[in-house]
């Protein structure tokens, strides 16, 4: 069976795009939200890209043919903005990290 024919596969990955999709809309309304409003939403991002990250990883080791040409089309996209997947996740938690601190000292 390949790797996009698992049926968990799927479901995680339409998970992952909804979640992600919701978070991005929700994240437009951040600045009016109170601080326990952000603190959730800030929480929520570190979850999402946890799991995305996992589910990333699982692309990496699988031997299937589709799953390594999706890792190596987020490879060449990414390139063309000058950052490797590992710079992207690393640039994401940097901003939710600048988040928490922003946070902190509004406290």
């Amino acid at each position: 069976m390949g790797f996009f024919d698992s049926e968990i596969v799927q479901q995680e990955a339409k998970l992952l795009f909804e979640d992600y999709q919701s978070l991005i809309k929700l994240g437009g309304s951040y600045g009016k939200f109170d601080r326990e409003g952000k603190k959730i939403f800030i929480a929520q991002m570190e979850s999402m890209m946890e799991r995305y990250r996992i589910f990333m990883k699982r692309f990496e080791l699988s031997e299937d043919f589709m799953a390594q040409m999706t890792v190596e089309q987020l490879k060449t996209q990414l390139n063309q903005f000058g950052i490797t997947p590992q710079q992207m996740f690393e640039q994401m938690n940097s901003t939710l990290e600048r988040m928490k601190t922003e946070l902190e000292k509004q406290s």
